[in-house]
């Protein structure tokens, strides 16, 4: 039976990443932390596919929304930074990502995969989760779901505002509404 990670320190992590500048680099939940950010952290199951570029470039084109809250967001599959680099290289009309705006990881060895319970070992590839991190390292949302089903970035946006508000929100909260 799976264990449950919400309220629990989030599994500390770093990986090589692609960088927006489009330079390697490295991303860590640590480097988040130190510098009083959210983490918006999501898998997706590999490059080059067809639903992955559809919510990583949504992502990417409300990134500045996720910056006027403080967070930053990482995506990451089991992918190589350079199968990563040649994707962002390619046009979004020819299926490939264009410019982004936040780093995208290679978690080359699962074991990031595997921490957050979203590695498909058999396959080698993640499922679909989103998960969101306090700047304390506390994970406080996840979801994982299948991977014929593309993320609704106004949902991940609404809920992290809401986990911003420190209060109780009801079932359809929308920003700007009260808490309970």
């Amino acid at each position: 039976m799976a264990e449950r990670m919400v309220g629990k320190q989030a599994p500390r992590f770093e990986m090589d990443a692609v960088l927006p500048n489009k330079e390697f680099g490295k991303v860590s939940l640590e480097e988040n932390m130190k510098n009083g950010k959210w983490t918006v952290l999501f898998f997706y199951p590999m490059d080059f596919t067809f639903v992955c570029p559809t919510e990583i470039t949504a992502m990417s084109d409300r990134y500045d929304e996720f910056e006027d809250l403080d967070a930053e967001v990482i995506g990451v599959s089991t992918d190589t930074i350079h199968t990563h680099l040649a994707w962002i290289n390619t046009d979004r009309k020819d299926n490939g990502l264009g410019e982004l705006r936040y780093p995208l990881a290679a978690d080359t060895n699962h074991s990031v995969s595997n921490e957050y319970g979203v590695l498909i070992e058999d396959e080698g590839i993640a499922l679909r989760g989103l998960y969101i991190i306090n700047p304390e390292g506390e994970l406080q949302y996840q979801v994982v779901f299948h991977n014929n089903i593309g993320r609704d970035v106004e949902e991940t946006l609404r809920v992290l505002q809401a986990l911003q508000t420190g209060g109780l929100c009801p079932a359809n909260w929308k920003p700007g509404q009260k808490t309970l």
